[in-house]
């Protein structure tokens, strides 16, 4: 099953109810008329369209705990895998997961580009590089469709910092622009055929993206893209512009720069009426491919969607296989037969980071800690111990005990109520049934809270907004928590927050509370509201704690200690200000190697870090942002259940000022792409800089020779077919992803190499295995400014072959004519 190829009886009906409909009629399919769908018809047999964030699970219309989610592992993770199948595979759990949650079009996947490792959406897209970033997008897309459900990739184009997002100005060439930023979205048009688009909040070139009529052409006349463009939320600015480049949606609704405003620009002649008949029939089209049009079979009828899947196991499956072991000096795998003790150490270990924060993030149904997952799988007769080692966070988790939300009116009449898991509370998009912006006056999240620890407890709240937090009979905070800026995902993600302590005695119940006063925002009855009720029990300072975690490392056989980036690091909404791990973890990191020689780090990010300590620890596994099966992939692979082999699809730097492309704050408005098409490993060859860490780099728990090189050149869009042969030189079966990198030997202005393929195999101990590559055309071609055209640039051309960007193993040589 793949993307649609005839939708010639689809788009024939679409014309039919497009004739049906006046003008107001075809101007209502071009706004939300709620946060995440665009209205019924039941005149022309048009049923609701849902839309839904991604890209690791399916949030649905209302983003509650009592609707979790399947949570996959972050981007990042998924393209660690390199593996085509399994990326397709994920996106048709999530086509199940959001026919499930009554969802018609994902909200995914982000392709933007990991121009700088300080992108606050690093950990949401997936590689430095274009044509690995084309080629999982394209599986994500294809497994997704298979499924029936659209797909909006995003975020087109440059959007790959967060910076003044909904302004900033990117400043970038026709090559740049040609050759890394537009290249993974033309890779998926051309090869997925999706379904949906997303325009980017900011500017190229002085042009708002959903207003860009020359970027919008290379898109669908060029490329041929013939599904819808939506608006990133709240991003259509201007009525007459939007709707000339051929914005479709403009979301969230109902109040949009379309609408009565469209109506009245037809009407003046502003806007030609084919402008918005063109843009509703594009609507029309994808309702009728995802089944939503009476008359119209949808692209993949019930009867042909995939077999349905097991969440939990390809989570896991995913988690497992995206995980880089980046060093390994005999610490790994752990037999649990030769260890008595274990440490595990850091609090990321009990408190697992399984997703970046923003759009990316869902309600997961169940996450498995490393804690958790190492407890269920070790041996009674090996003794784990749990150490904190030290507290990174700048801000409190949610206090974790179940709570209520209660929605009040200005007469104090309650209207309606919700049970909460813990101290979060978030309303986007739908509110709960009886409640409206107009009425609401303010929201109360209470509960019981019983200490199990004697002390100073730390109570506080985060969300911009007027608050009452009350602990027992004290008012602890009264007042107003101001953020400054206009984005209100950046209020949402990045708030302000206040703390307060009280002492409570163990076992002793006592009420908590917090109110908000509600602010209408004047969209409607759709909701936009979060802030979360936060706790911290007594905890020792840092100073003991570390002590505490090298006392337990010292006295054990192998040591685990567990590193990660907080919520307030990564996320949607801001960038980040440094690649140094938050609070002490490098020193903890530093005490622990220096009392235990079989110390192993697990790196539990969704974006670079750097580890000063790397030379000294014996081991060192990143997890990415692992997902909600995280503990149990991770338990897994630490005592060689499975092996790891995922490898980077972003260079790791040594040091933050090593990096050759790092800013990503504008400069009076405008950021400008200066380094061209020199991104990622390309700038780090160019300016000949040592990482810690190469592009493509991962190591197993077996040892390959590379034997063969072989290829035959091909026509049309190929360039040529490389067949590798590799032996598995170990003791145990691993994968291996095998690379191939074309350099031209007189490169010019040209990056030294790229990479122009990849496959993964697997193989037995002692076995050989082949691999079969195949070169796209489109890796010799180079945007000719002068000419406005791509050229395929002649001459010789070495293919290099191996395990990552700087280990190469095999060379084979081709000319292009």
């Amino acid at each position: 099953m793949t993307a649609p190829t005839d939708d010639a009886e689809r788009a024939r009906r679409a014309d039919e109810a497009l004739a049906a409909l006046d003008l107001e009629g075809r101007v209502r399919l071009l706004s939300g008329d709620s946060m995440w769908s665009v209205a019924a018809n039941p005149d022309i047999g048009l049923g609701r369209l849902v839309m839904s964030d991604g890209p690791v699970g399916v949030r649905g219309e209302r983003w509650t705990p009592d609707d979790p989610s399947i949570q996959l592992p972050s981007p990042t993770a998924i393209a660690a895998t390199w593996d085509r199948a399994l990326v397709r595979e994920a996106g048709r759990l999530l086509a199940q997961e959001a026919r499930r949650k009554g969802v018609h079009v994902l909200l995914a996947p982000a392709v933007n580009m990991h121009r700088s490792p300080l992108g606050g959406r690093h950990f949401e897209t997936f590689s430095e590089d274009p044509y690995l970033t084309g080629e999982i997008g394209t599986a994500y897309v294809l497994g997704v469709q298979d499924g029936g459900v659209g797909t909006t990739v995003k975020h087109f184009v440059a959007n790959d910092s967060e910076t003044d997002r909904f302004t900033v100005d990117v400043r970038a060439d026709e090559r740049t622009l040609r050759e890394i930023y537009l290249a993974p979205f033309e890779s998926i048009v051309r090869g997925a055929r999706p379904w949906g688009v997303m325009s980017a909040y900011n500017k190229v070139n002085g042009v708002t993206m959903t207003e860009h009529a020359d970027l919008n052409a290379v898109l669908r006349d060029e490329w041929g893209f013939d599904g819808f463009l939506v608006s990133d939320w709240t991003a259509a600015r201007d009525t007459v512009r939007d709707c000339l480049a051929g914005l479709d949606v403009a979301m969230p609704g109902p109040n949009t720069v379309y609408g009565q405003h469209l109506v009245d620009a037809v009407r003046d002649g502003r806007v030609p009426e084919e402008a918005v008949d063109a843009l509703a029939r594009r609507v029309l089209l994808l309702a009728a491919r995802v089944g939503l049009l009476e008359g119209a079979d949808p692209v993949v009828a019930p009867r042909d969607r995939p077999a349905e899947l097991d969440g939990r196991a390809v989570a896991r499956e995913v988690a497992t296989r995206s995980f880089v072991l980046l060093r390994n000096e005999g610490a790994l795998p752990v037999d649990p037969r030769g260890v008595n003790r274990v440490a595990l150490i850091g609090l990321a270990a009990a408190e697992a980071r399984t997703s970046g924060g923003g759009s990316a993030s869902v309600f997961a149904e169940r996450t498995v800690s490393p804690l958790e997952g190492l407890r269920a799988a070790l041996p009674d007769s090996v003794d784990l111990s749990y150490a904190v080692g030290t507290d990174p966070r700048a801000s409190l988790p949610p206090v974790e005990v179940p709570m209520t939300a209660r929605f009040y009116a200005a007469d104090g009449r309650t209207l309606a109520s919700e049970p909460l898991p813990d101290g979060t509370a978030r309303w986007i998009g739908e509110l709960p049934d009886g409640v409206t912006n107009a009425e609401l006056d303010r929201i109360e999240v209470s509960g019981d809270f019983t200490p199990t620890t004697s002390g100073e407890h730390v109570f506080g709240v985060t969300g911009a907004g007027r608050y009452r937090l009350t602990v027992g009979d004290r008012v602890l905070f009264d007042g107003d928590l101001d953020f400054e800026g206009d984005d209100p995902a950046a209020a949402m993600f990045d708030p302000p927050a206040t703390t307060a302590t009280v002492a409570l005695t163990e076992g002793e119940k006592v009420g908590v509370r917090v109110s908000k006063a509600h602010q209408d925002l004047g969209m409607g009855d759709f909701a936009f509201i979060g802030f979360t009720l936060t706790h911290r029990a007594p905890m020792a300072g840092d100073d003991e704690l570390i002590e505490e975690a090298v006392a337990a490392a010292r006295d054990a056989d192998v040591a685990v200690v567990v590193v990660a980036t907080t919520a307030d690091v990564e996320s949607e909404g801001f960038d980040r200000s440094t690649l140094t791990l938050p609070g002490r973890q490098d020193e903890l990191v530093a005490r622990v190697a220096e009392v235990n020689e079989r110390t192993v780090v697990v790196v539990n990010t969704g974006a670079p870090v750097t580890m000063p300590w790397r030379e000294d620890v014996a081991g060192i596994l990143l997890t990415w942002f692992g997902g909600q099966e995280l503990g149990g992939a991770l338990a897994d692979v630490l005592l060689g259940r499975r092996a790891p082999s995922g490898r980077l699809p972003t260079t790791w730097p040594a040091r933050e000022e090593d990096v050759p492309v790092l800013g990503v704050a504008p400069d009076e408005g405008a950021l400008d792409y200066a380094e061209g098409v020199f991104v990622g490993y390309r700038a780090w060859e160019r300016a000949g800089a040592e990482p810690a860490f190469c592009f493509g780099h991962g190591l197993s728990y077996t040892t390959w020779r590379y034997d063969a090189v072989h290829v035959e050149p091909t026509e049309g869009d190929d360039l040529a077919l490389v067949r590798v042969r590799v032996t598995n030189t170990g003791e145990r079966e691993g994968d291996e992803v095998v690379q191939v990198y074309l350099a031209p030997r007189e490169p010019g202005d040209r990056p030294a190499r790229v990479l122009a393929g990849f496959a993964t195999v697997r193989a037995a101990a002692g076995a050989t295995a082949e691999a079969e590559v195949t070169v796209p055309r489109s890796a010799v071609r180079r945007w000719a400014e002068d000419a406005d055209e791509w050229e395929f640039v002649p001459g010789g051309y070495d293919l290099l072959v191996g395990r990552s960007y700087a280990d190469t193993r095999l060379t084979a040589r081709v000319e292009l004519s």
